[in-house]
This record gives C-alpha cells, structure tokens and sequence, in this order.
C-alpha cells in the first residue's frame, strides 16, 4: 500500500483514579511443547496484519515457526528488527514500520530488550501485542513495563504501560534453543524479586502486596531447589517448572506488587552497570545476579544486618553452583578503572533511582566498596566497610558518612 496506517501512534488515555490501575497479567498465556502451533487462532483473534519484531537469532527461528499460521488464518505480516538496542531511535524506526505496513497487530519475538522495545511500540500506536520469548533470561514478556537503553546500550529510564501483553506464548521447544546461560541469567534476574521486594514492601499491610512478597520468597526457594537439577536436565518436567519460575512467577509478582514492589538495589546496580561499555558482555540477569550481593552487602556492612551476611554466604555458594557471577571479575570487569566504576555507582544512586528504597540512605563511595567487596568474609562488626569506602571516597574526591537506618535491622528470613 502507497499510504500509511492512519492510526496515531500516540500513548492511549489513562484515567484518574483513586488507586493506581494494575495491569497483572497477560489477558491470555499459552504454554507448552510446541506451543506456538497451538496459537494461531488467538493471534488471528487479535489482528490481520501482523508486525514480527524481534532481533536476527530469534526471527531466524520463528519465522518458519509462524509461517503455516500465517497462510492458514491467512494473515499479511511484515518483519522488523529492534537493532541496535531498545532505544528511542529503534522505536522511531519501528514505528515507520508498522506505519508502512498498516499493521494492526505486533508479534515479539526474542529476548528482554526486544520484547520490551515490541510493547512499547504496541502502547504507543494503540496496539494489541503477543510476545513469544526465545530464551528464558528475564520476565519481559510478561509485565507492563519496557526499559529504555540509548544506542550504545547504556540503560535510561523505564515506561509503565497501560496493560500487559494481550498474548504470551511460551513455547517450550524455542526455549530450549536459547544458550543454558540464558536461563542461567533468567534465574538470577527472578532471584531477585524476593531480595529487593522483601526490602521494598516487606512491611507492607496491602493485601496484593504482601501477596507478592510472599510469593518472592517462594519463588526464590523454588529456584534455589530446583535449579541445579534443571540444568541438568534441559526440556524436562524440573527445567520447565525452572523456566515457568523465570518467565511466569516473577512476572506476576511484579504485577501483583506493582512498582513499589519491584526494584531496589540489586537492579539500580545493573543500570549503573550498563553505562560501562566493558559490561556489555554480560546479560541482564548475570548483572542483577550480583547486584543482589551488593545490595546485601550494603544491608550487612553500613547496618551490620547478620542475615542479609548469611544470604550473602549462601548465594555466593548457589552462583558458584549454577554459574552466574559474584564478583566484578566475574563479570569481566577486573580491569576498569576507579574512574569507570565511580561513574557506574553514581548512575546507580542517581536521585530517582531505586536503590533509595533502601531503608538507609546510601551514597557512590559506599555503593562503590559494596561493588568490590561482594565476595568478603561475613562482618563480625558493624561498619567494616567504612575504611574502604573512606578510601574509596578519597580517591573519588568525596567522603561519606554513617547514614544507617535502624529500620534495615528488622528483616525478613533471608536464610
């Protein structure tokens, strides 16, 4: 066609309420072996022209995948790429996508980064959207939420939308051609729920709230039991409750919870993160995995909190079982510079970060000794970070000082 869709692609109306809305799941979830044959007549129930985004790997993968529904239903589709990463530039060029081919209906395909940049173009033109994950590496396609990165890959801000995904089909077969570090990372990245969401809302009386909660601590047991096993055994019954964990659980614990329940250090550690070029190496998980030691590393030397050292102990023994990193070594960041890693902390506590909801107030040269000390011997004194932040603060021309809040010492288990 020679003219574009005349539908804007504007972000639709919200409506004021007294209570924020909730968008906690995904209006319909197909799961299974093959899952994706299974779903042609719920993708044709929501449109005719279908726009496929996703990145090179995983539409080499789907699109022979997705070709017997198109002809059957039949539909007109059209594919496009969300390279070189979920940014406002890749989301313009998307947008003259679906603008081109008057499509009434986005298909992502892939990992986080692409899901998200494929939602976020669906909320913004006014469009249903179904995501079919390629790996099992984060929880995007479940939530309403998209994270924004610039060109290079360095994270900037996130989007709340209006709804989650009106499909999800999780499709066990694709999954399992992901790389098993890619749910390697995925469980890191679920890992994390329990320890930021039980820091966040632990003294929480809303009822979703503390629903969420508890079941961030189910989640994690879940995955500290079984995920030595599902490694083991990929496509199996214990590998596919591991990816159910990851891509389902985590993502209706943040649809229950909302965002105060969603984030505190352990992912402000990953934004900071991604402003070093050196880190994008790494996946999104592999960077939250260890952002949860650091977040319990602040937790344990700035408050001398024993049972955030004792879950410190214990998921440093976990990673070293499962593979995700504790360390910036492991990470591939041995060799940055104080410099790199100051720049990285400041991102981190940037002011409209999430690491302020922390119970105690943290500053760049405490988050910088908690980033190089994760995998320290247990305290057995309050304040043993202190000297190395004071060396740290020196060297980075600030100092800081002791900003512990009694609050932090009333914990849930984290043991």
């Amino acid at each position: 066609m020679s003219h574009h869709n005349s539908t804007p692609c504007s972000a639709p109306n919200e409506t004021a309420s007294g209570l924020p809305p909730l968008s906690i799941a995904p209006a319909r979830v197909i799961r299974g072996v093959r899952a994706i044959e299974q779903a042609g007549d719920e993708i044709a129930r929501l449109g005719r022209r279908p726009l496929l985004v996703g990145g090179d790997r995983s539409l080499s993968l789907v699109v022979d995948r997705l070709a017997p529904i198109w002809q059957q239903q039949p539909l007109t589709w059209a594919q496009a790429t969300y390279n070189p990463d979920c940014s406002e530039a890749t989301l313009a060029r998307l947008k003259q996508a679906v603008a081109d081919h008057q499509a009434d209906l986005i298909v992502a395909t892939g990992g986080g980064k692409s899901l998200d940049a494929a939602k976020l173009l669906a909320y913004g033109c006014g469009l249903p959207v179904v995501t079919i994950p390629s790996s099992a590496a984060t929880c995007a396609a479940w939530t309403a939420l998209s994270n924004i990165y610039s060109d290079d890959g360095a994270f900037l801000y996130d989007v709340g939308l209006a709804k989650c995904p009106d499909l999800l089909v999780l499709d066990y077969t694709l999954i399992a051609t992901a790389p098993q570090r890619t749910l390697v990372a995925g469980i890191g990245d679920a890992l994390a729920k329990w320890y930021e969401a039980s820091v966040s809302s632990g003294r929480s009386e809303q009822t979703l709230i503390v629903a969420a909660v508890q079941q961030a601590r189910v989640l994690r047991d879940l995955l500290l039991q079984k995920s030595v096993a599902a490694l083991e055994r990929p496509g199996e019954a214990v590998w596919r409750e591991v990816v159910d964990a990851t891509v389902l659980l985590a993502g209706a614990i943040g649809g229950l919870g909302g965002a105060q329940c969603r984030t505190v250090a352990a992912h402000a550690v990953h934004n900071g993160l991604t402003h070093l070029s050196a880190a994008h190496g790494t996946l999104h998980g592999e960077k939250v995995a260890y952002g949860i030691l650091v977040q319990l590393r602040l937790e344990e030397t700035i408050c001398g909190n024993q049972l955030a050292s004792a879950a410190r102990q214990q998921l440093i023994e976990f990673y070293a079982a499962i593979g995700l990193p504790s360390t910036l070594a492991d990470l591939g960041l041995e060799n940055i510079t104080l410099g790199e890693l100051h720049h990285a902390a400041q991102v981190a506590c940037d002011p409209k970060s999430d690491i302020h909801r922390l119970p105690f107030a943290v500053v760049p040269e405490q988050l910088m000794a908690a980033m190089v000390s994760t995998n320290a011997p247990p305290e057995n004194r309050r304040g043993g970070i202190d000297s190395i932040s004071r060396d740290l603060g020196d060297a980075a021309g600030d100092d800081s000082g002791d900003v512990c809040s009694s609050d932090s010492q009333d914990r849930s288990d984290l043991s």
